[in-house]
């Protein structure tokens, strides 16, 4: 059952669907993600060639009902802005860990791995004391609609729909600076953080080099 968490300035949010995803390319989930950028045209060439695979892991988030939607009621409905999430516990991360080892190598097992490695390193479950929690993975609102609070407003309706699962904490990997001080505005802590021009690889070689201020990945909590 669709849940709404309320209007401003003609901008609804609510629980999604997988019709209001059909609205929206895949591209556009990763849109301006920071650590996306750093491949440029192999990394979108990599999301095209995935497609199939990202909108079947889209689609079965949004089935279990813990992704929001931002509607713009005064353009029919148009979607712009959305947040995908979903829930976690211990043993996940693992098994996240041995799938992307058997991965070939490309920019996306190289992200992949970079998250799991954080997420392992913040350790939310011990530090929360936890058995479960609610992920955020994915915010995103339209490059023409940013900067008027609709990520926030988003990021604010996911810790209402987390408490009213029964969730006791809710997380996120900000690999943007914005994306991270606007969570940090609403209450979230950063509980490990992890600079780019630290994270190398065998070689010595630097992996990331995302455009400024993206200087870090954080990773946030909230007891919901």
């Amino acid at each position: 059952m669709s849940m709404n968490f309320g209007t401003k300035d003609g901008i609804l949010i609510r629980t999604m669907t997988v019709e209001d995803y059909k609205q929206i390319r895949t591209s556009d989930v990763y849109e301006g993600v920071p650590l996306m950028t750093c491949f440029g045209q192999e990394m979108i060439d990599i999301a095209e060639a995935s497609k199939e695979l990202f909108d079947a892991f889209h689609i079965s988030l949004i089935e279990k009902g813990n992704c929001l939607v931002a509607i713009d009621e005064m353009d029919n409905g148009c979607v712009v802005g959305l947040v995908l999430a979903h829930e976690t516990v211990p043993r996940d991360l693992e098994q996240q860990r041995l799938r992307i080892n058997e991965m070939p190598e490309s920019p996306l097992k190289r992200i992949m791995r970079f998250d799991n490695e954080a997420l392992l390193k913040a350790n939310f479950f011990e530090h929360y004391d936890v058995s479960k929690l609610l992920y955020s993975h994915i915010t995103q609102v339209a490059a023409s609609m940013r900067g008027k609070g609709i990520g926030s407003r988003l990021a604010a309706a996911l810790m209402e729909l987390g408490r009213s699962k029964g969730y006791p904490l809710m997380t996120a990997a900000c690999s943007s600076f914005y994306s991270a001080r606007q969570k940090e505005a609403l209450g979230m802590e950063c509980v490990y953080s992890q600079a780019y021009a630290d994270y190398k690889d065998a070689n010595g070689d630097v992996v990331f080099n995302p455009p400024a201020p993206h200087t870090h990945q954080r990773l946030l909590a909230i007891k919901l």
